[in-house]
């Protein structure tokens, strides 16, 4: 703002009495005057003052560009009536105002204003009084800005408090450390902690497993600014009621400093959206798909095979493709009391699942072995090493290969009879066995079953 044509008035707040004698004739110039002046013509909205009289003793830079009127064209004038206000409005205009020497606090009010080339401009006013000396009302500062300015101002800190309370994303601001210094009301919920209990925290303690992914991201955005689309990251959230594994629909934005002459980063804005449900739903049904498309190849296969212990084989090495890494059959003797192992996969490595040379020898399973439970069961029996158990020996303990881990075992039924027991096996590099796995094995052990029972038919009528 431009110093106004009398050097002799103060720039004070709303009821802030003058300070005898700074200023007047008497003692001269304020030695501030030409700090104020630049002060004032810094300020992003624009500022006029109004002595007692409403004769106009200070207009600022921003005043000027909004409405065309240079300071040496406005300061001295009183009022804006025929200037910067239609004849028709000047009275309204004038005593809205001038009402604030009489109002403690700031008014706000909507004018229309005359632009010096005579175009009209709406703009929205703060006005508050100043007071004399005396304690008395001397004069009113008016702050305004066009409207539509205001308006885009404040629908920023609308969306703002929008995004940080009541967003369906979570939102997430990270300093350039990389410490959450805002969290959304979505995303405490879904990081499993309070809106202000992870504040400054390192992202370690909020993401036990995909940190490292996530921080990745964080520092790319840091340094190159926010890539293209959304990415998907899985993550695992330490919460109050255990750990959690999460997929993140995740947006990234580089926030940078609009006070700076060169962009400087404040940090990175996170907004993401839990997407778990719909990728799990997804996933589900991309395997339900695939495992009835080895179901529909591996019968194709089976019809195709001479022999009916290759047609059981077969069920199998098609059901190991991206289930399990070894399958054994076991087979009930005459007297129904023991398993005899007839078919496995290679301990060693991955394989087909082939007849076993000198099979007849019954496995040495210990009581209470899951395949003697599915057996006795007639169902299936799920299970795994216990955590922290030496690597090798809970298999080996069980006769299976020293890498399996999780095990699966179901019953062979066929025309009413169990017949034995087929065994899937993971190694540590796999999950543990859930339901959906043991409703698919049973589909395969059907199929299975049904080649077994025709081989030992065929052997029957072999022998007679």
């Amino acid at each position: 703002m431009s110093a106004s044509r009398s050097e002799t008035t103060n720039a004070l707040g709303p009821d802030e009495p003058e300070r005898g004698g700074v200023g007047s004739p008497e003692t001269g110039p304020v030695p501030g005057a030409e700090l104020l002046a630049a002060l004032l013509d810094g300020m992003d909205a624009a500022l006029c003052a109004f002595d007692a009289d409403c004769t106009i003793t200070h207009w600022n830079r921003e005043a000027e560009r909004i409405l065309g009127w240079a300071p040496e064209e406005a300061v001295g004038r009183r009022g804006f009536a025929g200037w910067a206000v239609r004849s028709a409005d000047a009275v309204e205009v004038q005593g809205r105002l001038m009402a604030a020497m009489d109002a403690p606090g700031r008014t706000v009010h909507e004018f229309a204003l005359l632009r010096k080339d005579g175009g009209r401009v709406l703009v929205r006013t703060q006005s508050a009084r100043v007071l004399g000396a005396d304690g008395k009302p001397a004069g009113v500062y008016c702050a305004f800005s066009e409207v539509h300015a205001q308006i885009d101002l404040e629908r920023s800190i609308a969306l703002s408090e929008a995004l940080f309370e009541d967003a369906s994303w979570g939102v997430v601001l990270v300093d350039v450390d990389l410490r959450p210094t805002v969290v959304n009301d979505y995303a405490a919920r879904v990081l499993g902690a309070g809106r202000t209990s992870s504040l400054g925290r390192p992202l370690g303690e909020l993401v036990v497993q995909g940190v490292e992914e996530l921080e990745g991201a964080l520092h790319h955005v840091l340094a190159e600014g926010a890539p293209r689309g959304l990415a998907e990251l899985w993550v695992t959230l330490g919460t109050a009621e255990g750990e959690r594994r999460r997929c993140l629909r995740s947006g990234f934005l580089r926030l940078a400093s609009p006070l700076a002459e060169e962009p400087v980063p404040l940090g990175v804005g996170w907004l993401f959206h839990d997407v778990t449900e719909a990728k799990l739903a997804e996933q589900e049904a991309d395997r339900q798909r695939f495992r009835s498309s080895q179901l529909h190849r591996a019968g194709r296969a089976a019809a195709e095979c001479e022999d009916a212990m290759e047609a059981a084989t077969a069920y199998l090495d098609f059901a190991l493709a991206g289930f399990a890494d070894h399958a054994l059959i076991d087979l009930l003797e005459a007297d129904g009391e023991r398993l005899v192992r007839v078919a496995a996969t290679p301990s060693g490595a991955p394989g087909p699942c082939v007849p076993v040379a000198g099979a007849g020898i019954p496995v040495r399973y210990p009581q209470g072995h899951p395949a003697l439970q599915a057996a006795d069961r007639i169902g299936s029996v799920r299970a795994s090493a216990a955590a922290g158990a030496v690597a090798g020996d809970w298999a080996a303990e069980r006769q299976w290969p020293r890498d399996a881990v999780h095990a699966l075992c179901t019953v062979l039924r066929s025309r009413g009879r169990t017949l034995g027991v087929v065994t899937f096996l993971r190694g540590a590099g796999r999950p543990a066995f859930e339901r959906p796995d043991a409703v698919y094995a049973e589909s395969v052990a059907v199929l299975a079953a049904s080649a077994l029972d025709l081989a030992r038919l065929a052997g029957g009528q072999a022998d007679a």
